[in-house]
């Protein structure tokens, strides 16, 4: 590794392949719990695997990385020549990520700064990404965790679901909470919010819906010089058609990613997931 400032953080960043690797970015997978398999995100299981298991109600649950396994990456990083690494997570409010990685920075020979972003998703990956182009100028922990720390602040995201159900069986929203999107044909539009995935509104059908998800993106995103991500849960062609309305509306666009999300992710909020990231640069 050529800079000194190494960058990790977690599969639910969600970012391509290709821009990991030219950003020399390192991503600890989180665990899925299938049945009684244990399978990492990103190369044990798909998202078509996952999504089949939904549909037929089986037992799914999802798992933080241990300590040691973050360990084990600090070190393989802090070998290949860093002298310093900032790991940027996922909300700790959502998972124990941010916890376990705390633990495991005790035990490395080189400095580690963990820093819980609030984040998830490419919410949390645009992150990462601001922290690795401030590194690879040569700048400092401090200046990476900065960067980091100003995109998250200024970054939304926005997701519509086709029902609540999995997130309430995740215990990643109340059931009081639940009962906001259980009347007949209602469907809720969801944000993160202090870390916490909150009900925003609800729509009566699913198309008017993603066309409210569409309007509050950008007015979201309103003249500035923006970054958007389109996620979708076995759902490829409303995330594309809805990416490529945001194309012609949002008037900064610089980037536009649209990808389906990871299986931790998917096992919580279920198929049919839209979500929708703006991270202003």
């Amino acid at each position: 590794m050529s800079r000194h400032v190494a960058i990790v953080t977690d599969s639910t960043a969600y970012l391509p392949p290709r821009t990991m690797e030219r950003h020399g970015i390192t991503a600890v997978p989180l665990t899925v719990v299938l049945g009684d398999q244990a399978l990492e995100e990103g190369t044990e299981i798909s998202t078509r695997s996952l999504a089949q298991a939904l549909q037929k109600r089986r037992p799914v649950t999802t798992s933080r990385p241990s300590p040691e396994r973050f360990a084990e990456t600090y070190r393989r990083v802090a070998e290949s020549g860093a002298t310093a690494i900032v790991s940027l997570h996922l909300s700790a409010e959502l998972s124990g990520t941010y916890d376990a990685a705390v633990l495991a920075a005790r035990e490395v020979p080189v400095p580690v700064r963990v820093v819980d972003t609030g984040m998830i998703a490419m919410a949390l990956g645009f992150c990462a990404l601001a922290a690795a182009e401030v590194a690879e100028t040569g700048g400092t922990v401090d200046e990476a965790v900065t960067a980091a720390e100003k995109r998250a602040a200024g970054t939304s995201a926005y997701f519509y679901v086709d029902t609540l159900d999995y997130l309430r069986r995740g215990g990643r929203i109340g059931a009081a909470q639940a009962l906001f999107g259980s009347a007949l044909a209602v469907k809720p539009l969801l944000q993160l919010n202090g870390g916490r995935i909150e009900p925003l509104e609800k729509v009566r059908t699913a198309s008017k819906a993603i066309a409210r998800l569409e309007e509050i993106v950008a007015d979201r995103a309103g003249g500035a010089q923006v970054d958007i991500a389109v996620h979708h849960l076995a759902a490829p062609d409303r995330a594309s058609a809805l990416a490529d309305r945001l194309r012609t509306r949002v008037r900064g666009l610089a980037d536009l990613h649209v990808s389906e999300v990871g299986a931790v992710i998917g096992a919580h909020t279920g198929p049919g997931l839209l979500g929708v990231v703006v991270s202003p640069r």
